[in-house]
């Protein structure tokens, strides 16, 4: 952490004044939150490494096609062409993404080829994860705050093949079996035996049709995806999982939790009531975690409530609501022009990454 300090209080005092002069012009907000992302996230050693298949595009392009979508996440504009309406009049935006001319930023065509090896290298998630591990890896994280949302989308859902009616049998016991044929183990069963890989694979991930019932109790529907986030303490996203809309947010809890136990040490794991099953609870304490869970209403029964340390603790799952609200207002979480499972998650994570360098700088306050 007095690493992080470190390199914080340079970039405000000595970089941001820096570029200033240089550029002959105020930073602004964007513009300071804009080179620090850069300066914390260091894209351009993932950049270099990055295999690039794009057609039409040299090589030197590609970091600045970078650091642009970055500068779309940062001031949320709403896509593509709105970004290079703003590089061709803007010179301090187009300068600090390094094309010194209106006449050298590339047409929207090559964004989008770029963008779309971005999506299939998974290069955000890539920088997402390296910065997590680098600024939080041994840092102890008391609470992680998990979480869902729903993320609309501007395609159809595909078609969901009917399932066949189940064959009709006779009342009555089967004959030579106590218990009848055994049913089918269900997702969250498998989920504790297997990998992560494995278990992220399985995630159906099409674009379908989701409903969630909202703080007034109504029920509301959209055609998208599904996000599902594991935020720590101060608001800062520390692993992202994509899914159908359809998914119920339970299914995904085991893969996050692996997927952010390969990054960070924790204690407590903070979820609503739609995660509260035994196989969760097991698995949180197989990592050595501590699950506090909101009880589900079951029938008739009335859920025993938390204890009061419990609610105390539970209180700071609000870092997940305030990450996706920051995400969604303003860093493009409500501004899907994209399409396909891949696509999505590559414009959101550029926003997860702004979300998760603001959180740090907030913990430095």
């Amino acid at each position: 952490m007095a690493t992080l300090f470190k390199i914080i209080s340079t970039i405000q005092q000595t970089l941001f004044p820096a570029l200033e002069t240089e550029l002959a012009a105020p930073l602004g907000e964007k513009g300071e939150l804009f080179v620090t992302v850069i300066e914390l996230a260091r894209p351009e050693t993932f950049i270099e490494r990055f295999e690039w298949q794009g057609l039409g595009c040299p090589r030197k392009w590609r970091l600045p096609i970078l650091l642009s979508y970055v500068a779309k996440a940062v001031w949320n504009f709403p896509g593509t062409r709105a970004l290079l309406d703003r590089l061709a009049h803007d010179p301090t935006l187009r300068r600090l993404c390094g094309w010194e001319k209106a006449a050298d930023v590339p047409s929207e065509s090559t964004f989008s080829r770029a963008f779309a090896e971005f999506a299939k290298g998974e290069l955000p998630q890539t920088i997402h994860e390296s910065l997590v591990k680098g600024r939080m890896g041994e840092k102890l994280v008391g609470h992680i705050s998990r979480d869902a949302t729903a993320i609309e989308a501007r395609e159809r859902p595909i078609k969901k093949t009917p399932q066949p009616a189940p064959p009709k049998r006779a009342a009555g016991r089967p004959k030579g079996s106590k218990n009848g044929a055994p049913k089918p183990p269900k997702r969250l069963e498998l989920q504790g035996g297997r990998t992560l890989e494995e278990n992220l694979a399985e995630l159906p991930r099409a674009c379908d049709v989701g409903a969630k019932r909202n703080s007034k109790g109504h029920v509301e529907h959209w055609i998208g995806y599904k996000l599902h986030l594991d935020v720590a303490d101060g608001e800062i996203p520390l692993s992202a999982v994509l899914s159908s809309a359809s998914l119920h947010d339970s299914q995904a809890a085991i893969p996050l939790a692996q997927l952010t136990a390969r990054r960070v040490s924790s204690l407590y794991d903070l979820m609503d009531s739609a995660y509260d099953a035994a196989l969760i609870h097991a698995f949180s304490r197989r990592l050595g975690h501590v699950a506090i869970i909101d009880p589900a209403a079951r029938g008739k029964s009335t859920p025993l409530p938390l204890s009061p340390a419990q609610a105390e603790r539970y209180k700071a799952r609000t870092a997940a609501e305030r990450a996706y609200s920051d995400l969604k207002d303003n860093h493009g979480g409500r501004t899907v022009r994209v399409r396909g499972a891949a696509k999505v998650m590559c414009h959101l994570m550029w926003g997860v990454l702004v979300v998760t360098i603001k959180g740090l700088c907030r913990l430095l306050e």
